[in-house]
């Protein structure tokens, strides 16, 4: 009992194991029981997938609202809309790396789960190491501050960049120094099989795993971003680690939902530019005229209205547009994902494939 009583960062140890459990029990009752067979995600199954994850996050506020106290719940829940929101930006990128691999839609759920199990180490250890280097030099978080106002004015002015899957630094590294299957197998990640007909069988990993890779490396980029805007609003690494995970966890299922209906979100890329250098400026401004830090119950209300009007000023604008060729933008046959499809079919086979030429130089190489 004084074990669990104990505090790690501030926070009991019996409640950063409730964290673990609740996490781990979510992740279980996902994929052992609600996916345990590969199936294509309906609209109605996302919707309602999203709504349960939400919700429990939202449970997961009040429980912290009732051992922690209202402060604390609300720089959660300011840390959860606003990484939820940062995740929404994942969404398109996602969908132009399950396209360029044309990754089948029944297959994009596993994807997805065990990309969001990587996701959660991948970001645990940023935090721990976030939140052990601000404890030691405090003035990394006025670093941060500076970082969030430069990259919101960048997005800002840069709002229709789109990611080069092709120039991912993994997807090359793979392609140069692994056997890569000329096509999927399956839900399967690695494989033996054979090279070459009547050859011996060898070790192979199949597209489905270089998406994973690819996934995860995109996830990183984002997390530059988003790391340092939830340190930003708040260095309690609970909430900060918390907060982050209940928004990735979600992320799955907002995947399917919104991914039919990103051609509608035309200004979200600019309300959360805004979000970005609000939340980014508010420190500078506080520290730099001594001002006295802003509530946070004020700074969940701005970073709600920001986002309710960027969203609804894009629904407003689209609304008499027609939809895109193709039934879901996460569908690899759809016209918004047609460039990279084609840049698929026309180089990364080549690399991929073993059997081709250049597969085969890459082929020969591994064997000597």
């Amino acid at each position: 009992m004084d074990f669990l009583t104990a505090t790690s960062s501030g926070t009991p140890i019996w409640l950063w194991l409730s964290l673990f459990v609740l996490i781990a029990g979510l992740l279980t009752f996902d994929l052992g029981v609600l996916f345990r067979k590969s199936h294509v995600m309906t609209m109605r199954e996302s919707i309602v997938l999203w709504s349960g994850y939400a919700g429990i996050a939202l449970l997961f506020g009040v429980f912290i609202y009732l051992q922690l106290g209202a402060e604390k719940a609300f720089l959660y829940l300011t840390g959860y809309v606003v990484e939820q929101s940062l995740s929404m930006d994942n969404i398109f990128v996602i969908a132009l790396i399950m396209s360029y691999f044309a990754i089948p839609r029944e297959l994009q759920h596993r994807v997805l789960f065990y990309g969001i199990l990587g996701v959660v180490v991948l970001r645990g250890i940023m935090i721990v190491a976030g939140a052990a280097l601000i404890a030691q030099f405090h003035w990394l978080l006025y670093l941060f501050a500076v970082f969030l106002v430069f990259t919101g004015i960048k997005m800002l002015m840069n709002g229709d960049h789109q990611y080069d899957v092709a120039g991912n630094p993994v997807l090359k590294f793979l392609r140069r120094h692994f056997r890569v299957t000329d096509g999927l197998r399956g839900d399967r990640f690695i494989v033996r099989e054979p090279v070459k007909t009547g050859g011996q069988p060898l070790l192979q990993i199949t597209p489905l795993f270089v998406a994973l890779c690819v996934i995860e490396v995109a996830d990183l980029i984002f997390a530059v971003d988003s790391i340092p805007a939830i340190f930003a609003i708040t260095t309690d690494p609970f909430i900060v680690f918390s907060s982050n995970i209940f928004a990735i966890l979600g992320l799955r299922a907002l995947y399917f939902v919104l991914c039919a209906m990103l051609y509608r979100f035309a200004y979200l890329k600019y309300a959360l530019s805004l979000v970005l250098v609000f939340i980014g400026a508010k420190i500078l401004f506080i520290e730099a005229f001594g001002l006295e830090s802003v509530s946070p119950a004020w700074s969940l209300a701005v970073t709600l209205a920001i986002l309710g009007a960027g969203v609804a000023a894009s629904l407003t604008k689209t609304a008499a547009e027609p939809a895109p060729e193709g039934v879901e933008c996460c569908d690899p046959g759809n016209a918004l994902l047609e460039a990279a499809q084609a840049e698929h079919n026309g180089d990364a086979d080549r690399s991929l494939n073993p059997a081709t030429e250049d597969g085969a130089v890459a082929q020969s190489r591994r064997s000597r």
